[in-house]
């Protein structure tokens, strides 16, 4: 009965939502609107440059940035765990901070602020966005790591200091195995936020070889007078997002279950 209801539920939201779109499109002014942003010579012109450039500069930023900010954020919440309390404080500093700034404002610091205050060029046509997204992501990632290993037993931990194993060997063999499964639907959700977040790496700048799917779709409307490109840009977004947010759901589902079970 339940269920019933809520297949009917579903079916009426359904049916509001399509009466509420075919209403916009019967008042909308379609012959401008594809002129201005669907224009079919268009975007046929971003492809398959957008795919083979933009889409690629993007996944290379943000599996780049995952993969630092995954590094970094294991020590940051090791650090966090750790019953020395300078290593806790530094910590939490540290994620305090970078959580509570806009990560626009992290990137320049790094593009700018630290060749301006230590003279040093950061080398790479990619390594500027790279170290930033990977400090912006360090945090984030760190919180879903010290969340992950604090939902592990007690228990285990002190069984396996009885049987004499090291601290190293605890968290290698029992409790990283164990918080991996937790943490991999909140890693995902990281995933989809640094991919979208690759979008503010034109702001410090990048090059003709380097432009991620924002920057190529600025550059175009820029060039051709006409949101088209932009708009392109956002379907390959999209295209990209919309997987890794259904995974995410999935996982976050199938673990609810065999927590129930």
């Amino acid at each position: 009965m339940k269920a019933v209801l809520e297949n009917k539920k579903t079916l009426i939201n359904t049916l509001i939502v399509v009466i509420f779109f075919l209403f916009l499109i019967s008042i909308a002014d379609l012959d401008n609107l594809r002129e201005t942003m669907f224009k079919p010579d268009l975007i046929q012109d971003q492809f398959p440059k957008i795919i083979t450039q933009a889409a690629k500069n993007t996944l290379i930023f943000t599996i780049s940035g995952f993969a630092g900010g995954s590094v970094l954020g294991l020590l940051l919440a090791l650090m966090k765990l750790s019953s020395v309390s300078f290593y806790r404080i530094i910590s939490s500093i540290y994620i305090d901070i970078i959580r509570g700034l806009p990560a626009i404002l992290i990137l320049i610091f790094i593009a700018y602020g630290i060749p301006i205050a230590f003279g040093v060029r950061i080398p790479g046509d990619y390594s500027k966005g790279i170290l930033a997204l990977s400090i912006v992501s360090s945090a984030y990632i760190a919180e879903v790591i010290r969340s992950g290993i604090q939902a592990i037993p007690v228990g285990q931990r002190e069984a396996a200091e009885a049987l004499g194993m090291n601290r190293i060997t605890i968290y290698y063999k029992i409790i990283l195995p164990q918080a991996f499964r937790i943490m991999i639907p909140p890693m995902t959700n990281e995933v989809v936020l640094l991919l979208k977040d690759t979008a503010l790496i034109s702001v410090i700048g990048v090059t003709s070889t380097t432009k991620e799917l924002t920057r190529f779709g600025r550059d175009g409307v820029m060039s051709d007078a006409n949101a088209t490109p932009l708009v392109v840009a956002g379907f390959i977004y999209l295209v990209l997002t919309i997987p890794l947010t259904r995974l995410a759901g999935l996982l976050e589902k199938r673990l609810s279950n065999k927590e129930k079970n």
